[in-house]
């Protein structure tokens, strides 16, 4: 097999395995769950399956709670700022909707994206509260003024008040959202005005659908999901299926970290106001219904004696995966932008792309510098692959000769083949290793192509408005797939019949699985093919000229 045809493997069999992770993916549905989760110990004991408990790891259980499931709707307070919208509950005081005004949606690029929602089949809350039965849960009646709370020019700042009076404890809930930020600080007074002590264990949960996206491409699968960051455990992804079957495995108990719920682009995620914050929390992951999710951490208890007063703050992040402005909020914030398995190689590339992208101001320009610059530094390794395809298709007429004369023994036809190649000095294998070394520069670009939200939206020229969506004119893949087939005819072409029918059939495969595509992916695979072709045409015109050999240090 010539380096043409094992490059055409390498590449075609990526493309394969991503097309059945897509398949997997939107083909085998995630189980439902009929049933409410049972925590350990709760059957026949009264105790809410919808509440997290907390373990031998804080204190022992608290007492019971009887009520179950959401709250109603109730009066609503609704936010606007420069960034976002959110309404608030005040049953349960959770924030259930929140809506990011500088990034449309999927399906439908006319209307904001919607993070968290209140909808059938698709609720998803950010929720609080206290496990103990003295203190507000994210099923309490808070009293709050409904209406609309807008940050006003030249105000920095936004604050919405909630309050309660449970079992003798006055609770105050205050929600802070600041220009330009996606982070809300959370902070919960109270005040013990009974005659005895009260404690509670503070939780911070999300309660999240199991479906994707909508509107996410189905050939290009993305994680959708919890996800848990500890120093010690690092990070880790849990699936939706994985905790429906019970087998969900992550970090149960830590002195740090935080816990996200996951999507292609966004993320929300529940964070200690102090990233340096040593007290000890659980984490959990709970089915509360059918296709119906919790995620979130319990933090040691509050212990207030008569008269005593305390406050429990937090920080929610709920927004873009913007790796610059997250990744000082808290340790291992940064990896929820998702680079594969090569974010050695990915990361770096991000940061070439946006150092670019600062300079030209143009996301789909700096997608074709860095493909440039890319091309440039493997030159060399290239160079030394396309030398050897251009010596085997020079060679192609004699090994032609070859194959009619020895027809089908196909023994006495690898012996006369290995014959020229050694009378030549070729080695049909020569430019495999330069390929193989690029490929993980290759994918690991792939993958920040794909997980950059500075990139959704982003307009390059004419009728591409958004890199992160399908060409809608299908340009690019039809351009693409024509570079394809030139690239094809400057390779060697294979004596086997069967073999050089493969070869041709790529491109058309390729093209149809890149129609498809986010218009920045394609714009690299078609100036990578673009520079590929005019550095193998060089190479083939002075091998054909008979100056390889004098000059092969030039190329």
């Amino acid at each position: 097999m010539d380096t043409q045809r094992i490059i055409a493997f390498i590449v075609f069999s990526f493309s394969l395995l991503l097309l059945w992770e897509s398949w997997q993916t939107y083909n085998h549905p995630k189980p439902a769950v009929e049933a409410h989760a049972k925590l350990p110990g709760a059957a026949g004991t009264g105790v809410d399956a919808s509440l997290p408990q907390p373990g031998q790891a804080l204190a022992p259980a608290a007492a019971p709670l009887a009520d179950a499931g959401t709250a109603p709707q109730g009066a609503r307070a609704k936010i606007v700022t420069d960034v976002m919208q959110a309404q608030i509950d005040a049953n349960g005081g959770d924030l259930r909707e929140l809506v990011l005004t500088n990034y449309r949606q999927n399906e439908d690029a006319s209307h904001p994206f919607r993070l968290f929602e209140e909808r059938a089949g698709r609720d998803y809350f950010a929720q609080m509260g206290f496990i103990g039965g003295a203190l507000p849960t994210h099923k309490t009646v808070f009293q709050l003024v409904p209406g609309e709370y807008r940050l006003k020019d030249g105000e920095n700042e936004l604050r919405v008040e909630l309050s309660a009076n449970v079992n003798g404890a006055e609770v105050v809930r205050t929600y802070t959202f600041r220009r330009g930020s996606y982070v809300i600080d959370v902070d919960t007074r109270v005040k013990n005005d009974g005659a005895t002590a009260i404690e509670g264990f503070p939780y911070y949960q999300f309660q999240r659908h199991g479906h994707p996206p909508e509107g996410q491409s189905r050939f290009i699968s993305t994680f959708t999901g919890p996800a848990i960051y500890t120093e010690e455990g690092k990070f880790n992804k849990i699936k939706f299926e994985d905790i429906a079957k019970g087998k969900a495995e992550h970090a149960k108990e830590a002195k740090d970290g935080w816990i996200g719920m996951i999507e292609h682009h966004f993320f929300a995620a529940w964070l200690t106001k102090a990233a340096a914050d040593a007290s000890p929390r659980e984490f959990y992951t709970r089915t509360i219904g059918k296709d119906e999710y919790s995620a979130g951490m319990i933090l040691p208890a509050v212990k207030l004696n008569p008269g005593e007063e305390k406050t429990t703050s937090m920080r929610l992040y709920a927004g873009p995966q913007e790796l610059e402005k997250i990744k000082s909020l808290a340790p291992g914030l940064d990896l929820v932008v998702d680079y594969g398995w090569l974010t050695v190689l990915a990361y770096p590339l991000f940061v070439v792309l946006n150092w670019l992208n600062n300079l030209v101001h143009n996301w789909g320009v700096a997608i074709i510098l860095l493909t440039v610059l890319i091309k440039a530094a493997f030159y060399p390794l290239s160079a030394a692959s396309y030398k050897s395809m251009a010596k085997m298709r020079k060679l192609a007429p004699r090994l032609q000769h070859l194959k009619e004369r020895y027809g089908d023994d196909r023994q006495k036809l690898h012996e006369a083949m290995m014959k020229i190649y050694q009378e030549e000095k070729i080695n049909p294998l020569g430019g495999c290793l330069p390929i193989l070394v690029q490929i993980p520069v290759f994918i690991a670009l792939y993958w920040v192509l794909l997980g950059a939200v500075e990139l959704r939206q982003a307009p390059f020229a004419l009728w591409i408005k958004d890199l992160s969506e399908p060409d809608p004119f299908y340009v690019l893949p039809i351009v693409m797939a024509i570079t394809s087939f030139i690239q094809v005819k400057l390779s060697p072409s294979s004596p086997d019949p069967v073999q050089q029918k493969v070869m041709m059939a790529m491109p058309v495969i390729f093209s149809v699985m890149f129609l498809f595509f986010p218009a920045g992916l394609v714009l690299y695979w078609l100036v990578n093919n673009v520079l590929s072709i005019l550095q193998q045409w060089r190479i083939n015109k002075v091998i054909e000229s008979g100056g390889a050999a004098a000059n092969d240090s030039k190329h």
